[in-house]
């Protein structure tokens, strides 16, 4: 189950506005994340190699090397001196998280978003209420965690227990260990606490949270004054405090906490059409709205 059909938190939305514009950025989120695995995917399984590597580090058509900036730190404290070609991609992928939203690459690229998504619509589905509290912070103390592991044996330590590439490994080889890992994140998810993994856990959200806090490209209330406190953008959004100061505050409308995704959830499930992506900067136009 890749996501809802007509879930709770967007029924309102459908009733005014219609079943696409209530899925509109659910739909293109799915694209973008089915699409870029799948890119990783044609090799191993179809022998057509447009990008080698996995969602860590990899190379396009053999001319252009990216790197996940998390991973390049990782290295640096476990001893080692990137590669120009490295360091190079993991620049441009930084600058681009810069721009777009740190957190965008949980909400539109990582893959093991669908699975925790698929056990929130379960939750919903299922009336699972039972919730254990999460600190959120908590995934800060595991980003700290995966660099000093690092540290002290010079290896990229997260690597050997990511959920992402060890997902990427069990598509291919079709069993191992890859499947476990991505098994325990999705009952974490349905039975322990909302959004555990995601919200609370990965380091690699908490790591582009911080780079996030500087982006451009922001969800903005910008029609905050419609907001009828249906409460459908905090059960729909993954991490709902960001939403408060912008839909309640009297300052900026821009959602700036690094945690937003940038996901679209919000504008989504809102009836009222309160929310839009914009720009941080007054002089970038408006990039979309419903």
């Amino acid at each position: 189950m890749i996501g809802p059909l007509i879930s709770e938190n967007r029924r309102l939305s459908v009733q005014a506005r219609g079943w696409w514009r209530s899925h509109k950025w659910w739909l293109l989120r799915r694209f973008s994340q089915i699409s870029l695995l799948g890119l990783f995917m044609l090799g191993p399984w179809l022998g057509i190699w447009i990008v080698r590597g996995n969602f860590a580090a990899s190379d396009i058509a053999g001319t252009v090397t990216l790197a996940d900036p998390y991973i390049l730190v990782q290295g640096i404290f476990g001893g080692t001196s990137p590669a120009a070609p490295v360091l190079t991609g993991a620049v441009i992928i930084a600058l681009a998280y810069l721009c777009l939203g740190g957190r965008a690459y949980c909400g539109w690229v990582c893959p093991v978003n669908i699975v925790t998504d698929t056990a929130f619509w379960l939750r919903e589905k299922t009336g699972l209420t039972r919730d254990r509290k999460l600190d959120r912070r908590t995934r800060l103390a595991i980003l700290a965690a995966t660099l000093l592991a690092s540290f002290a044996t010079g290896t990229v330590a997260w690597e050997f227990v990511n959920p992402v590439s060890l997902l990427q490994r069990a598509l291919i080889s079709g069993i191992g260990f890859g499947w476990s890992i991505i098994l325990a994140v999705f009952l974490l998810d349905l039975f322990v606490s909302r959004r555990a993994w995601c919200s609370h856990l990965c380091p690699v959200g908490a790591f582009y949270g911080l780079i996030g806090r500087a982006s451009l490209v922001r969800v903005s209330a910008a029609r905050r004054s419609a907001c009828t406190d249906c409460g459908a953008c905090f059960n729909i959004c993954p991490e709902p405090h960001v939403i408060v100061p912008a839909l309640k505050g009297q300052g900026s409308p821009l959602i700036l906490s690094g945690d937003c995704q940038n996901c679209g959830g919000c504008i989504d499930a809102c009836p009222t059409d309160v929310f839009q992506i914009s720009c941080r900067k007054p002089w970038i136009s408006r990039m979309t709205a419903d």
